[in-house]
């Protein structure tokens, strides 16, 4: 007869417990916090989809849990697709009743920041849009040192402003944000995407951020096609090692302010230590911002002997190793 009451107190306990650990699990993922995450559920996401979404952002502990929560309530069948502002402090079962209800967040603005945009670009299209003021926008963007405590990455040496820092991205913006809070999302993205492995690599190629973000620009402006990407960094990479001038296009162009299909002889006589033609080694910033895939070709260049590189005619790029082979390919595309 002990020996079953003994059992059956442990059961309780352990069954106490659990139920302690699930609470604590489906609670609010920071109860004490004011934060709100904008979060787009698109449409026809299955649950586990959506608890992905949800723990991604940090607004649930455990996505078992919160499927299960769903289901045990009823709550599974009828989440509707929308951009919800949900609040840290809410529990499972009251973000599902948020996103069953239907009640979506209307201050926002969908905005997407292709690959290889400078920060006036940036700044443009989000003032088109009637987000920021362009000015105050761009002048936070040459003042690094204000988002420095949260982002330490920003003290890497050489960086002089966020050009190649604001990571290209869809966004969901509230357009009752202001400018500062705008471009914190966009180096939180990049924060996130420059990962562990990525620091690491770095390290091993013994260069600073500043160095693989502006060849990464670099690259994201010369290539078009991803497989060709590592290609287009090794040349780099190769020139700067036998102390050769990059003469990327790309560099005049973001001192020209103007993309142009074919440089003049005066273009790349043009005097600024962004001009890769009469400079060697690499200009002293970013040229753009670079997406994550020109990102790892920078920290992965590929293993050739390649020096020269010539655009054909549908957006590919002949490689050569010779001055002579470069010209032959160049005469061939034009």
């Amino acid at each position: 007869m002990k020996k079953f009451l003994k059992i059956s107190i442990l059961m309780v306990i352990i069954i106490a417990c659990g139920l302690v650990y699930f609470n604590i699990q489906t609670g609010p993922y920071d109860e004490s916090s004011n934060e709100k995450v904008l979060v787009n559920i698109p449409s026809g996401s299955s649950l586990n989809k959506i608890s992905d979404i949800l723990f991604e952002k940090k607004l649930i502990k455990n996505k078992l849990f919160f499927v299960s929560v769903a289901k045990i309530n009823n709550m599974d069948k009828d989440i509707k697709a929308g951009i919800y502002n949900i609040p840290k402090s809410l529990s499972n079962k009251e973000i599902l009743f948020l996103l069953n209800s239907g009640k979506v967040y209307k201050d926002i603005i969908k905005v997407t920041i292709p690959e290889g945009f400078e920060a006036n670009q940036i700044a443009d299209r989000l003032s088109t849009l009637g987000i920021v003021d362009r000015e105050k926008f761009l002048e936070l963007v040459n003042n690094p040192s204000i988002f420095k405590e949260k982002y330490p990455f920003l003290n890497s040496e050489n960086i002089i402003s966020l050009e190649g820092f604001l990571f290209p991205d869809t966004y969901f913006i509230d357009k009752n944000y202001s400018e500062k809070v705008i471009i914190d999302i966009m180096l939180k993205r990049f924060n996130e995407i420059y990962n562990a492995e990525y620091k690491k690599r770095q390290k091993e190629l013994g260069l600073n951020l500043n160095e693989i973000i502006t060849i990464a620009s670099i690259i994201e402006r010369e290539a078009k096609l991803d497989k060709e990407r590592p290609l287009v960094s090794a040349v780099f990479y190769n020139r700067i090692n036998i102390n050769m001038p990059l003469q990327s296009c790309a560099t005049v162009q973001y001192v020209l302010g103007e993309r142009k299909s074919v440089l003049s002889y005066d273009d790349i006589k043009i005097d600024s230590p962004y001009n890769t033609y009469k400079n060697n080694g690499l200009p002293p910033s970013p040229i753009a911002s670079p997406g994550e895939k020109s990102i790892k070709a920078a920290l992965y260049p590929e293993d050739v002997d390649y020096l020269y590189f010539v655009a054909k005619k549908d957006g590919s790029h002949s490689f050569s190793k010779t001055y002579n082979e470069h010209l032959k390919r160049k005469a061939e595309n034009k």
